[in-house]
């Protein structure tokens, strides 16, 4: 990995106007979203920005592509600043910073083919179609896993996850260096996230992008992610590599929501601990029977039991005494 930083930000800082609280002789209140925010994300590492919703993890996205403008602070790509760049310059940072949103139906034109969707940022930057854009577009399909021949299709043709696969086929087009996916799993079924999840990885390992991940799903997170940057508020709180941030935080909102998500122990923990469970279960029987062997002898001497033969005959209280052996009881 780089030491340098792909794409990173220092003192990020982005405010809103308050609607209703401007008058005549006063300006309207400003609402931070974001609050001197700063991250460094390397070539060919997932940086996961979590946090509860309202957190600035998203505004944080929108800033770092250049979607929105920032109040202050700086956004470098390779170390130049592109926090203030316009026209060509502002659409080579579009074409190096690519978005995936959250919802894939609200972000495909309905009224357009796949093959015009994908297509599309490389007629936004004025670069020609490889090959025609039919093939182009067949290619791109199969690299996110659908069937080329549905280039012809709709979004409205397709499930969630075929939508977000189509998003992502966008995004690959003009072959960008930075991959931003805003809670691009979130809207998707379990089992669809996984798939998603499995794609982005290995595109990441064959095209080297740096991931800009933002999720609330700290599940998902632990899958994907490289190193966590944890937000709340507007600030980042926490952030280091993925597995000291899971098992050992150090913020107590990071402990919060790490105490929220429910877990499910992998087959191997699983199988230690009903070993456990046995080992503890045969213990406290073993106590329990040496209890009650040592509750029985204390029993047996508290009532003067006098077993003339103790192989033969049988317990006192057990049934009637044998008369070549009678057992007597003293008070």
């Amino acid at each position: 990995m780089s030491t340098e930083p792909l794409l990173s930000a220092r003192g990020l800082v982005k405010e809103f106007p308050v609607a209703g609280t401007a008058g005549l002789l006063r300006p309207a209140r400003r609402f931070r979203a974001v609050d001197d925010v700063a991250f460094d994300l390397h070539a060919g590492q997932t940086l996961a920005l979590v946090g509860e919703s309202g957190s600035g993890k998203s505004t944080t996205a929108r800033l770092a592509s250049r979607l929105i403008d920032v109040t202050s602070g700086a956004v470098r790509l390779d170390g130049r600043d592109i926090t203030s760049v316009t026209g060509a310059e502002l659409l080579e940072v579009r074409r190096q910073v690519q978005v995936v949103f959250q919802d894939p139906f609200s972000s495909l034109n309905p009224r357009h083919t796949v093959e015009r969707i994908v297509t599309a940022p490389l007629r936004y930057q004025k670069r020609p179609v490889p090959g025609g854009t039919r093939a182009f577009a067949q290619g791109l399909l199969e690299r996110v896993g659908l069937d080329p021949d549905h280039v012809s299709r709709f979004p409205a043709q397709f499930s969630g996850g075929q939508a977000q696969r189509i998003g992502i086929a966008r995004a690959l087009a003009v072959g960008p260096r930075v991959l931003v996916c805003d809670e691009a799993v979130s809207a998707l079924d379990v089992s669809v996230q996984a798939q998603i999840i499995n794609l982005l990885r290995d595109l990441q390992r064959e095209e080297g992008f740096g991931c800009l991940f933002i999720a609330h799903d700290l599940a998902v997170v632990r899958q994907i992610a490289t190193t966590v940057a944890v937000m709340t508020a507007g600030r980042v709180v926490e952030a280091g590599e993925r597995d000291a941030v899971f098992d050992d935080p150090q913020h107590e909102y990071t402990r919060t929501l790490l105490a929220a998500v429910p877990r499910i122990r992998p087959e191997w923990e699983q199988a230690r601990l009903r070993n456990a469970a046995k080992h503890e279960a045969a213990h406290h029987e073993a106590a329990h029977h040496e209890a009650a062997e040592h509750e029985a002898a204390e029993h047996d001497a508290g009532v003067g039991v006098d077993r003339t033969d103790a192989d033969n005959g049988p317990s006192a209280g057990n049934g009637p005494a044998d008369e070549d052996n009678p057992t007597e009881v003293t008070a």
